[in-house]
């Protein structure tokens, strides 16, 4: 099969863009490899290639659809890429453009909160929304366009304006009641037309609210109704709060997290969820320590890191405190609180070190446990007793990215992680690896093993590429990601000892919400060792050697970071 080739042949082959490839992008790049001694050309335009024959050249593309031809001696091929609008399209008559009115779903707020509207429409138009008996006038802004989180990884992302107008506007209701559908009005050199919104807006009194139960073993919180918005810390099982609005299927809860209603269930008693908190104690477990705080009722939780200590945050929830017990303990220094709101108490835990080694939070009844991982025992001249999970990214189904000569990023994962966890263990340590062969292995599966294992450190091992837009040709080098502070130090360490001891370029290093490096039971980082797209360095990372190589000195750097944490 194309996709396992490793090297190339004399064959004309192109791994991106696939067949009628569609994209927003303003330019694309085209990966794949021709015989080194032939000479290639795409739209008649001569490509230069590496020593081995791979390309990876860029091309504008205006909007609609773009042609290309590739040739090389009496080989050729030819791909249609269709670049998309990124603005909204207007209608050719009178009419809002497609999918622009806002609310586009059933929305619940409290008396006195803004809604607002939202619409795009013809300049110079004027646009209202009749609601009930309220007529709600839309002031034309100019829009302005964001560029995805990917842009981050090919530095593109500033904002530009929108050729498209939205009109605005925002209204608070002074009375509770279902107001029914929105109808959007707009009126274009004296013609009118309406359309319907898409479900209803309804206005909730404060006996009207519902108290909810967290019943997903992690309820995962947002910053706002969608999974675009960006996550905070996830709430243990069991824990209650108040629904203070709604949208689709999307609950507000009291202190500001949204959650998904599907993750939770309505309790009988719409009563706000409140406690007292009086005595704290810890106790020393084996290889953590376990802080109890004794409350009424599971409340809201959020937790924060920073360097040398980490604060947990209780909602809704207020202080009797007089007895705080901390054991002689291996990592905690003191532990701090204050009530900084009426409903809201701070607890700061100050460390001896700064480095922090995972924690877990969860509900036993209503006592509420915070593991907080001890340091392990480093040695001197072993990484015995020490243990690490290795996740080789992709595998089975899921090929990663692809090389130019189609080899995907999969197999190049699980050859390195080998060599580094045989390198590992060679030194003492025990390594847990999430695959050891070329299967399906989900996400979720491969957080539970990180979870169930609680090794000392979690690395998922990955080769890149790049969105549309990218440069392919000149992108390269090495990149570290990482997502709790607890696991910084180990993202920038690692990225620059492999960057020296490698002589590699530098790709950087990034805070990133990846799946693999959130779990916080463990410092977890992604890395990604290398760029399948860039033609030369898939030369480097498809050499057997190298791979020794990369896995000796990755292995090394491990072992120094973890000997300058003792």
């Amino acid at each position: 099969m194309m996709a396992d080739k490793i090297l190339a042949d004399n064959s004309l082959y192109l791994a991106y863009p696939p067949e009628n490839h569609q994209t927003t992008s303003e330019r694309i790049f085209f990966i794949g490899s021709s015989s080194p001694s032939g000479q290639l050309s795409i739209n008649g335009q001569i490509i230069h290639r590496s020593k081995m024959g791979y390309f990876a050249p860029s091309f504008p593309l205006k909007i609609g659809n773009n042609e290309f031809i590739l040739r090389e001696g009496d080989q050729m091929l030819k791909r249609t890429v269709t670049r998309l609008s990124s603005s909204p399209s207007l209608p050719d008559t009178l009419g809002f453009a497609p999918n622009s009115l806002s609310p586009n779903q059933t929305i619940r707020r409290r008396v006195g909160e803004s809604i607002c509207f939202e619409a795009i429409a013809l300049p110079e138009a004027q646009v209202s929304v009749l609601l009930e008996r309220e007529i709600i006038p839309l002031v034309s802004n100019q829009s302005i366009e964001l560029p995805p989180n990917s842009a981050v990884l090919t530095h593109q992302n500033t904002t530009q304006s929108s050729t498209t107008k939205k009109y605005q506007g925002c209204h608070q209701f002074t009375q509770s009641g279902n107001l029914g559908i929105p109808i959007f009005q707009l009126t274009y050199q004296n013609q009118t037309t309406h359309q319907s919104g898409a479900g209803t807006i309804e206005i909730l009194s404060e006996n009207q609210l519902k108290a909810i139960e967290i019943i997903a073993e992690v309820g995962v919180t947002r910053t706002g109704p969608g999974s675009d918005y960006s996550r905070l810390t996830p709430l243990p099982k069991g824990t209650q709060a108040m629904v203070t609005g709604q949208e689709g299927d999307w609950l507000r809860l009291d202190y500001g997290a949204w959650i998904q209603q599907k993750e939770t269930q309505e309790l009988r008693q719409n009563i706000l969820p409140k406690s007292i908190i009086r005595g704290i104690s810890s106790e020393i477990k084996a290889d953590r320590t376990a802080v109890i705080f004794p409350l009424q009722i599971p409340v809201p939780v959020t937790l924060s890191q920073e360097s040398q200590k980490l604060t947990l945050t209780l909602h809704n929830t207020i202080a009797q405190t007089d007895t705080i017990y901390l054991s002689d303990d291996p990592l905690i220094e003191r532990l701090d609180w204050q009530q900084i709101t009426p409903d809201k108490i701070q607890y700061t835990f100050h460390f001896k070190k700064p480095q922090q080694w995972g924690y877990d939070v969860k509900y036993e009844g209503t006592n509420l446990i915070l593991s907080l991982r001890h340091p392990p025992q480093i040695k001197t001249h072993s990484l015995k007793g020490i243990t690490l999970l290795i996740d080789p990214g992709h595998g089975g189904d899921e090929l990663g990215s692809k090389g130019p000569t189609g080899y995907p990023e999969k197999a190049v994962n699980l050859a390195v992680s080998q060599l580094l966890a045989q390198e590992l263990r060679q030194r003492g340590a025990t390594i847990y690896l999430t695959r050891e062969s070329d299967e399906n292995v989900s996400l979720n599966e491969r957080i539970d093993r990180i979870n169930q294992q609680q090794p000392n450190l979690a690395l998922s091992i990955h080769y890149n590429a790049l969105p549309d837009g990218g440069d392919a040709m000149n992108t390269a080098g090495i990149g570290a990601f990482w997502y709790h502070p607890q696991a910084h130090s180990l993202a920038q360490f690692l990225h620059q000892y492999l960057v020296k001891h490698l002589d590699r370029p530098s790709y950087g290093v990034y805070w990133h919400n990846l799946a693999l490096t959130r779990p916080h039971t463990t410092p977890s980082i992604l890395l990604e060792l290398g760029f399948m797209i860039n033609p030369q360095e898939f030369e480097w990372i498809i050499n057997t050697e190298e791979q020794k190589k990369l896995a000796k000195v990755l292995a090394d750097g491990i072992e120094q970071w973890l000997k300058e944490q003792s």
